[in-house]
């Protein structure tokens, strides 16, 4: 039994020797996690590392004020968070263009060489494309201080302390060969290898658990886990691949960038080279295509990146992917199985969706039973019907869909015909273009199940717990027959379901009595209003302020704002002014919901006009949009003949290209900036 330690004050200083020791068991603990995490040479065993790990836990125990952020005692994760805080980027996150087709990767080099000008033959840094879960990493002084999922690539979540739990996260960079940045910005991937992710199923199915799709879903799972604890229990990985932004520290190309990650401790992507040509890249590719299925996790393809960082810059990028960069896919993998049923899916919107139920079969790692046949012209073009044997493939490695009929029963069953009625209420369906709908919108059960979902989802009121089989057994079991209903919902309702316990039940509720204030905009996206999504809503709420306000809109009124034509317009306001529509809005009201409306402009500032950000700007987008809201100026997504002006920074992209030929003004940051003092208002430069 180890002995029982007085615990000391946490501001009172331990003794030197015992800070020593500390600092010794820190530096000893993190070079023998890199020997057996990242270079696979151990120089102890198991026993050895456990007992100075111990050692270190009883010293920081004892004087609390040993306990630092980079100290390996973290990685066992800590109390339980209530929520992710939203955490912008220091860079933006960018997605890639994408292909399969050799011939565009050869005019990709084409624009390549185009850009840099005669005399100048680019070298590229070819590299797997990791699946797993997107991260960023920030390190300043050399020590960890945020992690930041991808989210919209602007700014994602914080999961900082479930990321310092795996193991492979340096949490102090190494400083042995290469000094560490006063701020370092590192992209890089989650993993959970394909063995351990069977593994770790296999556990879930035999405690009667839901398995998770794939080793991507299972990473992006654990990332996000509000206990770091559970995170820390899961095998995961890291491979870090790009340097996002640095400073202290001058890094000339992608391959210089890729040696100083390594040097700084972390793993890297394997078999990263360089080529010159197409056909290089070509060899590359088909290399990694013919291991793929032998490799113990999953990649999607290659990336194509130019790897001197000047050319980078001077050649920019999108709003949306880098110019200077490409991911060439591989074709998705494709299985061979059984049509066993078809049946039809009935959607928010009332839209009946045909399914096919497969006979299971793995694809890529992954178990498909089921995927869309889309609409019941789709269903007759390639003639699909049950007991067919079918080519079915994961389109994007992501999204099961079936290919084409390899083989079929003699006789054969007959086509599949869409139902006469709705199968979830028995109302009669109709056609529009090739969809079939159900037009009960507000007595269907189906729709009213997939309306709750959409209701508390990340995008609209993000409800803690409400999914669906939640939202499935609420309405089945008759306790809400409307939206406005869950509102009504109290524990001792839930108790009595399956799956919910006290503190379960009361967490939920809990969870949506929260949402009593919803910021405008959610509010819109979480009505479900057709065209109503992240950016009209955004647009919406600013322009118009209180859910009162949009109800009382005209089509007119919606159509002056910049972004929302009039066929949008007449779309959302016949939507509000439907009678059910109007009385589902107002019950949802009447139990004392109040959307709160973004933050005015002050009555008495004139209209300073409406701008557009894109690119790349020093500052976080909302402080610059809050900038300019101040001196009384609008914020729109879209650039048209009304807008006017544009702020351009780097990389700025297409709406830029558009602000040109429409002759709508443009600013760089310096001229923003300028333009808000000069109207009285100040830009926070950081």
């Amino acid at each position: 039994m180890n002995p029982v330690h007085p615990k000391h004050e946490s501001g009172t200083p331990a003794p030197p020797e015992v800070t020593a020791e500390a600092e010794n068991l820190r530096a000893e603990l993190t070079r023998h996690a890199h020997l057996y995490y990242v270079e696979a040479r151990p120089e102890v065993g198991d026993d050895e590392y456990d007992r100075l790990f111990r050692r270190l836990q009883e010293l920081e125990a004892i004087h609390p004020v040993l306990g630092s952020a980079d100290s390996p005692t973290r990685r066992v994760g800590v109390d339980p968070q209530d929520k992710f805080e939203t955490v912008a980027h220091v860079a933006p996150l960018l997605s890639l263009d994408s292909t399969q087709d050799a011939d565009e990767v050869r005019r990709f080099d084409e624009r390549i060489r185009h850009l840099l000008g005669a005399g100048h033959e680019p070298t590229y840094i070819l590299e797997p494309k990791l699946d797993g879960a997107s991260i960023e990493l920030v390190y300043e002084d050399g020590i960890l201080t945020r992690a930041v999922t991808r989210g919209n690539g602007r700014a994602g979540e914080g999961v900082t302390e479930n990321v310092r739990t795996i193991a492979t996260v340096p949490l102090r960079l190494r400083t042995d060969i290469r000094p560490a940045p006063a701020v370092l910005a590192l992209r890089g991937e989650v993993l959970m290898y394909i063995s351990d992710f069977q593994n770790f199923n296999a556990g879930l199915i035999a405690a009667g658990a839901e398995p998770y799709a794939s080793p991507r879903n299972s990473a992006a799972g654990a990332v996000r886990q509000l206990d770091s604890r559970i995170t820390a229990s899961r095998r995961l990985d890291l491979l870090v691949y790009d340097v996002l932004a640095v400073e202290g520290a001058v890094l000339r190309s992608d391959t210089e960038g890729v040696e100083a990650i390594r040097d700084w401790g972390f793993k890297v992507p394997e078999r990263i080279q360089t080529a010159t040509t197409v056909e290089g890249i070509l060899a590359y590719h088909e290399a990694f295509g013919t291991d793929r299925d032998q490799l113990n996790y999953e990649i999607d393809g290659i990336v194509i990146k130019l790897d001197d960082l000047t050319s980078r810059a001077a050649i920019g990028a999108t709003s949306h992917h880098p110019r200077w960069a490409l991911a060439m896919k591989f074709p998705p993998r494709q299985e061979i199985t059984r049509i066993d049923k078809i049946d039809v899916q009935v959607g928010r919107t009332g839209v009946l969706t045909p399914v096919a139920f497969l006979r299971p079969v793995v694809v890529g790692g992954v178990t498909v039973a089921r995927a869309s046949l889309h609409n019941r012209e789709e269903l007759r073009r390639k003639d699909l019907r049950e007991g067919d044997t079918v080519r079915i493939q994961r389109a994007g490695d992501v999204i099961p869909q079936v290919v084409e009929v390899v083989e079929h029963e003699d006789p054969r069953q007959p086509p599949y015909e869409m139902p006469t009625e709705c199968p979830a209420c028995g109302t009669a369906v109709y056609e529009e273009g090739p969809r079939t709908k159900c037009p009960n919108r507000f007595g269907c059960p189906a729709q009213l199940q997939a309306r709750i979902v959409h209701f508390g989802s990340r995008e609209a009121l993000d409800i803690e717990g409400l999914g669906d089989e939640t939202a499935t057994l609420f309405v089945t079991k008759g306790l809400v027959g409307s939206l406005a209903e869950l509102f009504d919902l109290v524990p001792e309702q839930l108790i009595a379901l399956e799956g919910f316990a006290e503190k379960s039940a009361t967490a939920l509720v809990d969870a949506i009595q929260s949402k009593r204030t919803p910021e405008l905009r959610r509010f819109l996206i979480a009505l479900g209003i057709p065209e109503v999504g992240v950016t009209v809503a955004r647009d919406l709420a600013q322009r118009f302020m209180s859910v009162e306000a949009l109800l009382a809109a005209t089509p007119d009124d919606l159509a002056a704002v910049d972004g929302i034509g009039p066929i949008m317009s007449e779309t959302i306001t016949t939507f509000l002014a439907d009678e059910r529509n109007a009385e589902a809005i107002a019950a949802i009201l009447g139990r004392g919901v109040a959307p709160v409306g973004p933050e005015p402009v002050a009555a008495d500032l004139p209209d300073a006009g409406s701008a557009v950000f894109t690119g790349t700007i020093p500052i976080p987008r909302t402080s610059a949009e809050a900038a300019w809201r101040s001196v009384g100026g609008r914020v729109v997504s879209a650039v048209s003949k009304k807008t006017d002006f544009v702020i351009a920074g780097d990389s700025a992209g297409s709406k830029l290209e558009k602000a040109e030929r429409l002759g709508v003004t443009v600013l760089d940051f310096a001229a923003f900036v300028e333009k808000v003092r000069g109207l009285g208002g100040e830009v926070v430069l950081l």
